[in-house]
Parts: C-alpha cells; structure tokens; sequence
C-alpha cells in the first residue's frame, strides 16, 4: 500500500528534476547540435556558404559602410521571433551606418544552406558578424535590446 502512494510522488519528483536539468544544459545541448549540424553539412554547404556569407557581409573587402552584421534567425510563427521584430527595428534605428541587420525566415527554401552553414539549431537565432564577415557572438532564443546594444557598443569600443 505504502508503495502506491509513494510511487507517484517520486515519477513527479523525477520528471521535475528531468525538466530543471534540460533548461539548465539547454545552452550546450544548442551548441552541441549546432556544431554537429556544420560537421555534417558538408565541404559543398560550407564553401558556398562561406562565398556567399564573404560577397554579402564582408565589408572589408566589398567597401559597404557597415562594421558589424546582425543576422537574425527565425520565422514567422514563432512567437520569440515576433518579439525580435522590434528588437531588429530598435538596433537598426540605433545604428543605421554601422549595422546591417538581416532577417533570415528558416520556413524558405532558399535559407537552407545559411540553416545548415551556421548550424542553427533553434529559432530565434541572433548571429554578429564583424567587419570582415566573421561570427563574434551568439545567442539563441529572446535577447534584450540593451544586451544586444551592449555587445555592439564593447565590439565597436575593442572589448570583444
């Protein structure tokens, strides 16, 4: 009798201690499966990407004015993503010479190599690129405008 009792209590203690353990490791289960995705996506994905990523965003080398890239991953659905909206909106109005900001919606066909070139594992995806094209942050999920702004900011200042 005593067992049909306890037994319930330690399924819910069990799954609770299952549900606290994932939120608390889900930054590295996302950077785990974002790395396994770029292994696998190949030499073909990662060298057009790579071109494709270099004639767009590195403006070193195409002469654009801007110093930093702010790609953002998401689609239309999501609801995290519609909060980025006004995200995107306040950092493009912040700096409009310094960032260049891109919403990529990952429901297109055509973003399927940018998914599998920058191993976006979850949406929204927010991934900076400096001046020369090259990924200095990384953030998955909601971000703050202020958190944004303050990695441009040191970026811009040579904190990072």
């Amino acid at each position: 009798m005593m067992i049909k009792r306890i037994l319930p209590w330690l399924f819910i203690v069990f799954l609770s201690a299952l549900l606290i353990i994932g939120f608390a490791m889900k930054d590295s289960m996302n950077s785990y499966l974002s790395g396994m995705m770029v292994r696998q996506a190949g030499s073909g994905v990662t060298k057009s990407g790579a071109a494709y990523v270099d004639s767009l965003f590195n403006y070193a080398a195409n002469g654009l004015s801007y110093r930093i890239t702010f790609l953002e991953f998401g689609a239309k659905g999501c609801a995290a993503c519609k909060k980025m909206e006004g995200v995107m909106t306040e950092v493009r109005n912040k700096y409009p010479e310094k960032v260049n900001v891109v919403f990529t919606d990952i429901s297109k066909p055509s973003a399927q190599f940018l998914i599998k070139y920058f191993g976006i594992a979850s949406i929204p995806t927010q991934v900076l690129l400096d001046r020369n094209g090259k990924e200095f942050f990384r953030h998955s999920g909601y971000i703050e405008t202020e958190e944004i702004r303050k990695i441009i900011d040191d970026k811009e200042t040579g904190l990072q």
